[in-house]
């Protein structure tokens, strides 16, 4: 007998760290007897990674296909527009179908969450106990069009919470000139150089703003205000993000939970793998399957030959191998990392190189990660471009230490899986990953280093290569803390706990919306 039906809702196809915690989560609640079925977004053919039922399989899955829209946007059109519209993005990126939040108008909001209430029906929504929605989108609008009296759990990621902050920045920007962001767009063509009442980091965003794509920042502000509002219990992934969303959205402490990411520590676990099989998985990455990509946005642009991997590698088979798992967003610092490990190669007393894994093909923020590569000097850097994740695990095992350069990353997954796989992670002091990483002398999981400090993660990288034991004894003790600490079995009881204080929330406004409390709502 089950405990209860989770609809769980993801309105992005599968591409980032939301859809792995959907998918382990899924499979975590359906391992401790709910049921559960998801509705969600997809893009491309069965076999790709962005195919839900592909992504999702095992799980039951009802799903959307964006694949016409990306189409329509490619023939010259608007993906938004689309019969079956691709979703926005929390994102501003140029020549992107998923255009970032603030450039959709108020008018489209309304197809954009009616699609929804199909897939949702047929995921069971009639029956469900609760609505587990990730992200704030036009999910929740259907759920409270569709089914006004179900149980909602907001499961917010840190994305949506950055958006917000960054229309907020661009809103009192708008607001020192006596505009709005409405206005934004025609007061900067006037005002090119600003005005003398912006100091030099208004100046700094005026310029790198495309102010025609936050016309509509503050209608979709106060719309994800009201969704989160609505929602009846909210799960953020860090104590930090629980500050800020309640800062930010205006809802209730109390009604807000911080559940950290967990991972799956059987499919991410210690791989023994001997110099020759190390070497025969990153020929087959590089050098027969290559995926990297320059910015033509094209896989397989970025390719290597046999030789290569004597330089990635070492001749001898016995190089330190440092890798970087993500997007190429402004937030993950790729850029700043490759000029970082160009600063310490000569430092490195033994053969060291950075492995670059990810980068959805054609998507980057601000500067190319190959372009500053071939900038500063390529040697020792190798795009391996974006993979299915079954493959990380292998790659994670093939590497020595993990990298994240990211500045605020809220609790991102790569970390938790590589110390569940037995490596050390490198990452900035800020976000997720003081909750992550140890620095306990008698216990160190990783090196943290400030964000944003070129000179500093130059060092860390230098350390942890040139110490070969000391990286070994620090993966050994994270290990150690993911396989006693940070299994997603172990987070259920959690969300099992939200989604009760969610069902009690509901319970009891609607026993205040009818009278049942005792008090009289019609005068």
């Amino acid at each position: 007998m089950t405990k209860g039906h989770v609809v769980m809702g993801l309105l992005f196809f599968p591409r980032g760290g939301s859809a792995q915690v959907a998918r382990y989560l899924a499979e975590a609640l359906i391992d401790a007897d709910w049921s559960v079925e998801l509705a969600t977004g997809s893009l491309g053919a069965p076999g790709e990674e962005t195919h839900a039922p592909t992504f999702f399989a095992g799980s039951p899955v009802q799903h959307l296909d964006y694949s016409d829209a990306v189409r329509a946007f490619e023939a010259g059109g608007s993906a938004i527009g689309a019969p079956v519209p691709m979703h926005p993005s929390y994102e501003d990126r140029e020549d992107a179908p998923d255009v970032v939040f603030s450039a959709v108008p108020d008018d489209l909001a309304g197809h954009l969450s009616s699609v929804w209430e199909t897939p949702f029906r047929t995921a069971g929504a009639d029956r469900a106990d609760v609505f587990h929605l990730h992200h704030l989108t036009p999910q929740h609008d259907a759920v409270a069009r569709c089914w006004p009296d179900a149980a909602i759990v907001a499961h917010l990621h840190g994305t949506e919470i950055k958006f917000l902050e960054a229309v907020n920045e661009r809103a009192a920007l708008a607001g020192t000139v006596g505009a709005t962001l409405a206005g934004m767009s025609e007061w900067a063509r006037a005002n090119p150089g600003g005005g003398s009442e912006l100091d030099d980091p208004h100046r700094g965003l005026l310029r790198t703003t495309r102010w025609e794509q936050w016309e509509h920042g503050e209608t979709w502000r106060n719309r994800l205000r009201r969704q989160a509002n609505a929602a009846d219990h909210l799960v953020v992934v860090s104590p930090g993000d629980r500050a800020t969303a309640v800062d930010v959205l205006g809802v209730d402490a109390a009604r807000v939970t911080d559940v950290p990411n967990g991972v799956d520590v059987d499919r991410f676990c210690p791989r023994p793998m001997d110099r020759q099989e190390r070497r025969a998985h990153f020929r087959h990455w590089l050098v027969e399957d290559p995926q990297g990509w320059d910015e033509s946005g094209v896989a397989g642009t970025i390719a290597y030959r046999e030789p290569d991997l004597d330089r990635l590698l070492g001749v001898d088979d016995d190089a330190t191998v440092l890798l970087y798992v993500g997007r190429f967003t402004s937030a993950k610092r790729v850029p700043l990392l490759v000029r970082a490990f160009a600063r310490a190669r000569p430092q490195f007393r033994r053969p060291t190189s950075l492995v670059v894994w990810g980068g959805h093909p054609g998507e980057w923020e601000g500067e190319h990660p190959v372009t500053v590569a071939r900038e500063t000097g390529p040697d020792g850097v190798f795009f391996a471009g974006w993979r299915g994740h079954e493959h990380l695990p292998l790659a994670l095992a093939a590497c020595d230490a993990l990298v994240m350069p990211s500045v605020n990353d809220s609790y991102p997954q790569t970390p938790l899986e590589a110390m569940a796989v037995g490596l050390p992670v490198i990452a900035t002091d800020s976000g997720g990953f003081p909750l992550m990483v140890n620095l306990d002398p008698a216990r160190p999981t990783g090196w943290l280093v400030p964000p944003d400090d070129e000179g500093a993660l130059s060092e860390a990288l230098a350390d942890a290569a040139n110490r070969t034991q000391e990286m070994s004894r620090r993966g050994n003790a994270a290990l150690a803390h993911a396989r006693a600490h940070l299994s997603w079995a172990g987070r259920v009881s959690r969300f099992e706990d939200a989604y009760a204080r969610a069902t009690e929330h509901r319970a009891t406004r609607g026993s205040r919306a009818s009278g049942t409390d005792g008090t009289n709502r019609h005068g």
